[in-house]
């Protein structure tokens, strides 16, 4: 755990289930020919065509990063606002580690197939947010196992859900 790095997947997928968090930290891969990992390359690649895409800072793999009137902003791509809660708290995890890295920017939620996005600013109570969180992420992907399946509402659509309802 010395050289463990919480990553904006892992605090993504901590707000849908923390049992993924664990699976996903432990590199136990999802089914890759999953119809909702699939579309989520396809929305990857062909969404906001003119932004700068999928873009690695550091130990951050940001979806769309562009400037506008002088201000950098961070997009977040995800199909719809059904888990906007999640999505909120990854841009916000990318806006506190930039901050780290004396990188000050702003963010978006794009939510294509809704033709929406909103805003998203780190202030105080988000700062907060974040490290509660990154220590609740560090809490389950130090455990010897993952945390027991819970039925939720993500449980039909999930890569993984043939490891704990097989």
């Amino acid at each position: 755990m010395e050289d463990f790095q919480v990553t904006g997947t892992l605090v993504w997928y901590y707000h849908i289930c923390p049992r993924e968090t664990w699976l996903i930290a432990h590199q136990i891969v999802a089914d890759q020919d999953d119809s909702n990992v699939e579309y989520g390359r396809f929305l990857q690649e062909h969404v906001y065509e003119r932004e700068k895409k999928e873009l690695t800072i550091g130990h951050l793999k940001v979806d769309v990063m562009k400037s506008k009137d002088g201000q950098l902003i961070i997009g977040e791509v995800k199909k719809s606002s059904a888990s906007q809660q999640s999505a909120r708290m990854q841009l916000l995890f990318y806006l506190y580690e930039l901050k780290q890295m004396g990188i000050e920017a702003e963010g978006e939620l794009l939510f294509p197939e809704e033709r929406r996005k909103q805003r998203v600013v780190l202030d105080e109570a988000g700062i907060r947010e974040v490290e509660i969180l990154k220590e609740k992420v560090v809490d389950i992907v130090s455990k010897q196992l993952p945390p027991p399946p819970m039925k939720i509402k993500w449980c039909r659509n999930c890569a993984y859900r043939e490891l704990c309802w097989a």
